[in-house]
């Protein structure tokens, strides 16, 4: 069972932001991102019975939708480095619900989240349609499972996982979780899976706290929907794109789990203030 990363200290103080323009903001991304749903469904009608799980269509809906999305709400968004070629593993590190919007933007990608997402209001029918892969966190599904993803990359795809589990303030990197690693060294993904670092860097509001993009513990998803979409300024998200590992380039789980996580840890720390302590500190069920 994953856990929830509580922080050091007291979520930022969002006071500088407006409902009068969150509602201004929000209105039109809200109407992009469901009308882009609408559009999505509609072709996913057609390609299914041509495609199958192959989607050579819909994801570039997505794509274009989470790009439009980050626009209207004045994010700066930038990319560095170029994402991999053909289907493979993405891991990034997992600052925010606006990590779904920056990732997608990037490249065609699905997730893969804990079975429970599927079930969320509102969520839950946003991650299904866009083809995100929902496991059960049980050693007696891991078979299913790799089987799962044997088929989805087969078919071309992406798939993306925060190996560490749970979210944070955007300022640090958490341990990453070797066990997330252990699909990727079933036979015969072992010998022909590429895994691609991606680091995930926000800049905060000009005046604001470095944390104003963070969302970990308790905070509650409209409150800081709200206070993202209200605030008077907006600041930047960097993705950078590392060089991909080949999987069968090292002994086991754990020994990728590390090289994944110091190619991501040492590009958000460089970009911020230096080093920052991963904390140890986590209680209760994760609701990320």
């Amino acid at each position: 069972m994953s856990q929830v990363w509580h922080g050091e200290s007291p979520p930022p103080d969002r006071r500088d932001t407006s409902r009068v323009r969150a509602v201004l903001r929000g209105g039109p991304i809200a109407a992009m991102v469901f009308g882009g749903l609408v559009l999505l469904l509609a072709v996913r009608l057609v390609e299914r019975p041509l495609y199958g799980q192959r989607r050579p269509v819909t994801p570039r809906i997505t794509c274009a939708v989470c790009r439009g999305a980050l626009r209207m709400l004045g994010l700066d968004y930038r990319v560095e480095g170029q994402p991999m070629e053909g289907p493979g593993a993405v891991v990034a590190n997992h600052a925010s619900w606006l990590d779904i919007f920056a990732l997608n933007a990037g490249q065609r990608i699905y997730f893969v989240s804990k079975d429970e997402v599927r079930g969320w209001p509102g969520v839950g029918w946003l991650a299904r349609a866009t083809g995100t892969i929902f496991i059960r966190r049980d050693r007696r599904a891991a078979g299913d499972q790799v089987r799962l993803f044997e088929t989805r990359l087969s078919a071309g795809h992406k798939l993306l996982f925060f190996p560490e589990g749970t979210s944070t303030d955007g300022r640090r990197v958490l341990p990453f979780k070797p066990t997330l690693f252990a699909a990727f060294f079933a036979e015969p993904l072992r010998e022909t899976l590429w895994v691609q670092p991606v680091s995930l860097v926000y800049r905060a509001p000009d005046g604001s706290d470095a944390r104003f993009y963070g969302w970990w513990g308790g905070m509650d998803f409209a409150p800081h929907l709200m206070d993202t979409l209200g605030a008077r300024r907006q600041g930047g998200v960097t993705v950078v794109f590392h060089d991909p590992l080949k999987v069968s380039d090292f002994a086991d789980r754990k020994a990728l789990s590390r090289a994944c996580e110091a190619a991501v840890r040492g590009e958000v720390e460089a970009r911020l203030d230096g080093p920052q302590a991963p904390s140890s500190e986590t209680a209760g069920t994760a609701l990320r």
